[in-house]
């Protein structure tokens, strides 16, 4: 029987790599695979208006929740996803300071895609302030340099640029 991958250990070295995540002040938490919450705070940077967080924030951490449940996944069996589509609802505007929690679940995990349903949520307000549904691409990871980065072997930084 083959070694199961440490998808803890992935998700922390993925957590070491995302920039995104980091500069938006995201916090991941896995409850398994391919189901995940990202938590975020509204700053000042993320308005687009006075006291109106930007939709492209939003989106981007919808693509994030959306994207961390179908890597979980694809993670235990030595995977990676792209993103293909994903598609959201605006249901109710985001303010300045609200705190976001962004869930998701994979809902499909086929032979080459994975759908994926998510949520945000402003707790406080008591609102769901967006859904989305995302399709990701699957496949191996020794298609790209994250397994050779994860085990020290590019003697580079993880996100040094790829080559051909």
């Amino acid at each position: 029987m083959a070694e199961q991958p440490d998808v803890a250990a992935l998700v922390a070295f993925y957590n070491q790599i995302n920039h995104y995540g980091r500069t938006n002040g995201l916090q991941l938490t896995v409850q398994a695979p391919g189901r995940v919450t990202y938590t975020m705070k509204v700053r000042e940077d993320h308005l687009s208006s006075p006291g109106t967080c930007h939709g492209g924030v939003v989106a981007g951490l919808m693509d994030a929740v959306l994207g961390a449940a179908a890597l979980t996944q694809a993670f235990v069996e030595q995977e990676l996803v792209s993103t293909v589509e994903f598609k959201m609802n605006f249901l109710h505007p985001v303010r300045l300071h609200d705190e976001l929690v962004a869930t998701a679940r994979v809902e499909h995990h086929g032979k080459s895609l994975v759908v994926v349903d998510g949520t945000i949520e402003c707790p406080a307000r008591q609102l769901t302030v967006a859904r989305g549904l995302g399709t990701f691409n699957r496949y191996p990871a020794s298609k790209r340099d994250f397994i050779q980065a994860l085990t020290g072997q590019l003697g580079a930084e993880p996100d040094a640029p790829q080559t051909a």
